[in-house]
């Protein structure tokens, strides 16, 4: 075998980004370029504008993790790329500059499911820990109890997987997932509604320790079934998933209802005017040339938006919960992994690990860097491909719509 060593690709949303990782395990380099400026103004992602980043950043963040790396083009085994789901502009980046690279080298090109990515990002985390004992990456990833249920978590995806290795390629099969928005989505457009920043959910994690979570009594109503949508694609900009009806309703999940709960509260409370007022002395303190931080919003909070942050998050993060380890139990799951951008939220990782200790269940989160999108997930995910010798042609396209199980 070759340096054992894949370049990893990702430009599936707002982030461009490489990695060189080592047998899928060692993460020798990871380069995220963030467009969080450039979408901040318009509270969230804009395609076109996207793409156009990603073209003028996929050049030299490549560069850049080659040099940290240490290594040459020349030195790779394969060429790993995110070809869904994702916004279709900003995949054909990524994807058109890896088939590019690939033919260049005469390297095998691995297509990778940017949701699979998002579940060995946390085996990553563990592989790491064992490069002294030059195990490979599925040796690291078995440490962990098999099968995992797995909550892919994000601003585009609310996902459940029941993972598992067998011989050599990892098999998924879909547990639940959202009905309408991503649990990140609701996040991103409460913060937008309460005055707040782009990306919500940092902003909601910090301003929510100085609330107090049971002051609003938000709640979930049980998803019951619906034979008018059975058989037809879910109501959300994420990935197609199996029919309604091929899931059990206990584990699907919904947080469109939660946002226009928050709305109602803010209307009938009167707090439109604060909401609005909060925007735009954010937007003063930027335009002034400094960058506004989550210590300025607490100052422009009063304690009833506090108490509505923290009430909203502790509610989502309960969905998410019971939800999840409810499916384990079902399913048989040995482990549970909990990965995406919402995996770095405080709370979230404080219940799930004190639930985890509670059931007796072993819980795994993957670091923080690694929880938002990068591209040391898509090479490690592709490992177990380039040892199958599952090669994508250079015909690879772009599916915004991708499924995984």
């Amino acid at each position: 075998m070759g340096s054992g060593l894949i370049l990893g690709i990702e430009s599936s949303c707002d982030e461009t980004a490489a990695a060189v990782v080592e047998r899928g395990a060692w993460t020798r380099s990871s380069i995220v370029g963030s467009q969080i400026a450039t979408h901040a103004l318009y509270g969230g992602v804009v395609p076109e504008l996207a793409s156009r980043e990603h073209l003028r950043n996929i050049v030299p963040i490549t560069r850049a993790a080659l040099a940290e790396a240490g290594c040459s083009l020349a030195d790779l085994d394969a060429i790993a790329v995110t070809s869904g789901p994702g916004l279709a502009g900003a995949l054909l980046v990524g994807i058109t500059y890896a088939k590019a690279l690939a033919f260049a080298l005469g390297k095998p090109l691995i297509a990778v499911n940017h949701l699979e990515g998002h579940i060995h990002a946390v085996l990553l985390k563990a592989g790491n820990k064992d490069r002294a004992s030059g195990i490979t990456s599925l040796d690291a990833d078995v440490t962990l109890p098999m099968p995992a249920l797995a909550l892919v978590v994000s601003g585009g995806h609310t996902h459940l997987f029941l993972a598992r290795p067998l011989e050599g390629v990892w098999k998924y099969e879909l547990v639940g997932r959202t009905l309408d928005d991503a649990a990140g989505e609701a996040f991103d457009k409460v913060a937008k509604l309460l005055g707040l920043g782009y990306p919500g959910g940092p902003w909601i994690d910090q301003l929510a320790q100085f609330g107090n979570p049971k002051a609003v009594p938000f709640g979930f109503a049980q998803i019951k079934n619906k034979a008018h949508l059975e058989g037809k694609a879910p109501r959300t900009k994420g990935a197609l998933t199996a029919p309604i009806s091929a899931l059990d309703r206990h584990f699907l999940f919904s947080f469109s209802g939660i946002k226009t709960a928050v709305l109602r509260y803010v209307e009938v409370h009167g707090l439109r005017a604060s909401c609005e007022a909060r925007q735009q002395a954010l937007a003063a303190i930027e335009a002034s040339g400094h960058t506004p931080t989550w210590r300025d919003a607490q100052q422009l909070c009063d304690q009833q938006t506090l108490d509505l942050i923290a009430s909203f998050q502790h509610a989502v993060v309960g969905d998410l919960l019971r939800k999840t380890f409810a499916a384990a139990e079902a399913v048989g799951a040995a482990s549970v992994l909990v990965t995406g951008g919402v995996a770095a939220n405080r709370e979230l990782r404080l219940r799930f690990t004190a639930e985890a200790a509670t059931r007796g269940i072993p819980v795994a989160f993957p670091t923080l860097a690694l929880s938002t999108d990068n591209a040391a997930m898509i090479a490690a995910a592709a490992w177990p491909r380039f040892l199958a010798r599952e090669f994508s042609g250079l015909g690879l396209e772009a599916s915004p719509r991708l499924t995984l199980g």
